[in-house]
């Protein structure tokens, strides 16, 4: 019987990036995604200097520049005492500049690196249950798509599949750490706002912010607690944006409603962040699903682009006849260094119960810990790559 070394689920950042590396390296992967190819998903679109590092070690950059996403050179912080803080990207470790990729765009060029490299992609399948040997270890899953069920065999299977994670559901993965806020947002995106830039605004109990991405658009957004949102919509959510928009930085304000909305508004009601046991018995997590945190640090997609290469580089170990203990080891502890102090000082920002003193400190412990992140990605050897991609394996039915 044929059989797959990896099967992923998930095939946005996370999943699409961590089936590409293994593909690359010689790896037999499938990755399964139950959205259409190419469709958008809700974003804060900004990538930090870890994930543009990633993208640009991976030589995917190029492909995001050529689309048209604007190069950001610039970090404004706005604050209620109405002083602003201009902040130069300054190349660092290989990077000039940072991106805001539209989803749409930036996981179309991420999967189709993983099926050039020889990954076997399928869109719109469901995956229904996880199989499973007589010992209990995971060693695939059963899906459900367009052709009907589907069952892939895998020696390794990874959840990519977001917050709620089928995978992790299904493997009993135990949430080794809680976070206990999350703000609620609502964003749109808005065409011909004058950004510089990111632009970061604190102050009233809330946030704002204006991320420049692709086709000329802004994504624009207001944050603040759950129980306030709640209060301030019942005026309707266009009042309770402008509202809270116009309160946290009315210098930005002014900017942005001076432009013309595109599409409608959007909400988050939040979530409080955590942090997933990362691998057991023939399965591991990544994204999403193995750790997620509040929007407001707007870090996800760089964390998933990283936690890609750890968790590939582990998963090779095993594949190569290393121990799957000490590759699960090394790549839950390696994730929770570098996630600890940020997932900590996202849940503090996240309380939207700070002075201006506590969040600039905030944000100094956010860049400190960034830091730290870019040093060891930019540490890292890179994973093997394979000059010439192999003939993808077929897909079995029952």
């Amino acid at each position: 019987m044929s059989h797959y070394d990896v099967v992923v689920v998930g095939g946005r950042v996370a999943g699409a990036s961590t089936a590409m590396l293994l593909a690359r390296a010689g790896a037999r992967v499938a990755v399964v995604d139950r959205s259409a190819y190419g469709s958008d998903t809700p974003s804060t679109h900004a990538l930090m200097r870890a994930g543009v590092l990633q993208l640009s070690r991976w030589g995917l950059l190029p492909a995001v520049v050529a689309a048209g996403t604007p190069a950001v050179r610039r970090t404004t912080f706005h604050y209620a005492d109405g002083r602003t803080v201009p902040v130069t990207i300054r190349p660092s470790a290989g990077v000039d500049a940072l991106y805001a990729p539209r989803r749409a765009l930036l996981d179309r060029v991420l999967v189709d690196a993983a099926a050039d490299a020889g990954a076997h992609v399928l869109h719109r399948v469901t995956v229904l249950d996880l199989l499973r040997d007589r010992h209990g270890r995971v060693g695939g899953v059963v899906t459900q798509g367009p052709s009907g069920r589907l069952v892939l065999p895998a020696a390794l299977t990874v959840g990519a599949d977001g917050l709620r994670s089928t995978v992790a559901a299904r493997a009993g993965a135990a949430v080794l750490r809680r976070g206990v806020r999350g703000g609620a947002t609502l964003y749109r995106y808005v065409e011909g706002v004058a950004a510089d830039g990111y632009e970061w605004a604190y102050g009233d109990r809330a946030a704002a912010g204006v991320i420049p991405t692709g086709d000329g658009l802004a994504c624009v957004f207001v944050s603040t607690t759950a129980e306030r949102l709640r209060g301030l919509r019942r005026a309707g959510s266009e009042a309770a944006f402008t509202t809270l928009l116009r309160r946290v930085a009315p210098g930005l304000a002014e900017n942005v409603l001076a432009g013309r909305p595109h599409g409608r508004l959007h909400g988050w009601r939040g979530e409080p962040g955590f942090l997933r046991r990362s691998w057991g018995p023939g399965w591991a997590l990544v994204g999403d699903a193995g750790y997620f945190k509040d929007a407001i640090t707007a870090h996800g997609i760089t964390d998933a682009l990283r936690d890609a290469e750890l968790l590939a580089s582990s998963l090779l170990d095993v594949l190569g006849g290393g121990s799957a203990r000490a590759a699960g080891a090394a790549y839950e502890g390696t994730r929770l260094a570098l996630s600890a102090q940020l997932f900590a000082a996202t849940e503090a920002i996240a309380g939207y119960d700070w002075d201006q003193p506590r969040i600039e400190a905030l944000l100094r412990w956010v860049s400190s810990a960034m830091s730290d992140e870019v040093n060891h990605l930019a540490g890292l050897d890179g994973l093997p790559h394979r000059s010439t991609p192999p003939t993808p394996v077929g897909v079995l039915a029952p």
